[in-house]
């Protein structure tokens, strides 16, 4: 349910960050998607700018026709400006107009790669979702933040990280059942006092998906939280980083193992177009094992030894992909978020996966091709 005011609400974005009517916004991104018909169209209508839509992203003519049509600013959703990236390096890549990127889920990586490739854009990350009562909005472009918790954003929106067991899959409570706050640094799920200035609205027709996503009694009898289903941390300047997906966080070793970090380790490497991490479940054995299904760039061979090498220097030993499934193209949903369930589903058995399947081999110190008999073996391993 999207109410009149959130609607307002969610045109004012560009405002926030610098924009005017002289503005030209080239848009990308599936209207019905909140962020393109509301910050995008919406927007647009609230600046009395211009809109210039385009029927479907294209990574190769994304920055021709932000030259075509003089755009000077954009949104952005997941992966898209990872598929800019992508791209082969052009001598006109900084020649364009646009000033100010809006979205949510570049990574750090990304961020850095983006800003030398493309020149000095001012990229607003931002955090919030459709249904949920909270957002935040990284008005400073601190490279990996979300956003700020400042003084007066408490009293805006009184939110908490709250500590989460990954392995039960359920919020940690004191003695007296009431939940536990995450310390500073330490990732928790972020919920929201419902409110009155600060209402969940729900979902239209579905009382009972409604209350799954509320939590009641969370620190006192009577107070009710909305659940974002977000594992978020603060540092100590206040600043907040999307961690996971609770569901995409898992545990192995008794450690808890956050995807988008070790993709973002993965995706360091020069033969790695693009990584998506999960973990997958092995018989006998607690808790998920890592798994990491990468794309190639074009005319890059997988290196083993390299990868390996690589993880060991910037991941502890459980948090290593065991398992590497190499993808001719990574599947994806309609705002450019990667898809896990399937490939958490098919696991890594080589005679379900026709694709290439790797191996992490201690002895050798690379990641070995993964084949019948050596699968049969690692299983009786694991």
């Amino acid at each position: 349910i999207i109410t009149h005011l959130r609607a307002l609400s969610a045109c004012l974005a560009f405002i926030q960050c610098g924009a005017t009517s002289q503005d030209i916004m080239y848009l990308t991104l599936p209207l019905y998607h909140i962020s393109a018909s509301l910050l995008g169209v919406g927007g647009c209508i609230e600046l009395g700018a211009t809109c210039v839509l385009k029927k479907k992203f294209s990574a190769s003519q994304f920055w021709n026709d932000c030259r075509k049509y003089n755009a000077t600013m954009f949104l952005y959703i997941g992966e898209l400006c990872r598929y800019l990236c992508n791209q082969p390096s052009k001598e006109g890549d900084r020649v364009h107009k646009v000033r100010i990127a809006l979205g949510n889920g570049i990574r750090p990586a990304v961020w850095k790669e983006f800003l030398m490739r493309f020149g000095p854009i001012k990229i607003f990350e931002f955090y919030g979702s459709t249904e949920g009562n909270v957002g935040f909005f990284n008005y400073t472009n601190k490279i990996g933040a979300v956003g700020r918790a400042g003084i007066f954003s408490k009293f805006l929106h009184s939110f908490e990280l709250l500590k989460y067991d990954i392995s039960k899959e359920e919020l940690m409570k004191d003695k007296h059942g009431r939940c536990k706050k995450a310390r500073i640094g330490e990732p928790g799920l972020l919920v929201t006092l419902v409110t009155q200035e600060a209402p969940f609205s729900g979902y239209v027709g579905n009382n009972e998906a409604s209350e799954k996503k509320l939590l009641r009694n969370v620190f006192v009898k009577g107070d009710v939280y909305f659940n974002t289903g977000d594992l978020l941390v603060m540092d100590r300047n206040g600043f907040l980083y999307f961690t996971d997906r609770v569901g995409d966080t898992f545990r192995w070793k008794g450690e808890n193992v956050a995807t988008v970090e070790v993709a973002e380790i993965i995706g360091m490497m020069d033969f790695i177009q693009e990584a998506n991490v999960y973990g997958v479940n092995i018989k006998n054995c607690e808790g998920r094992i890592g798994m990491a299904a990468v794309v190639l760039k074009p005319d890059q061979a997988f290196d083993g030894e390299r990868l390996y090498k690589h993880l060991v220097d910037f991941l502890p030993s459980y948090a290593r992909p065991r398992f590497v499934r190499i993808m001719d193209a990574m599947q994806i949903t309609s705002t450019f978020k990667h898809q896990k369930m399937h490939l958490v589903n098919e696991g890594f058995n080589p005679e379900i996966i026709s694709e290439p399947l790797y191996f992490l081999h201690e002895p050798s110190c690379s990641y070995i091709l993964l084949t019948r008999e050596i699968y049969k073996n690692t299983l009786e391993v694991l």
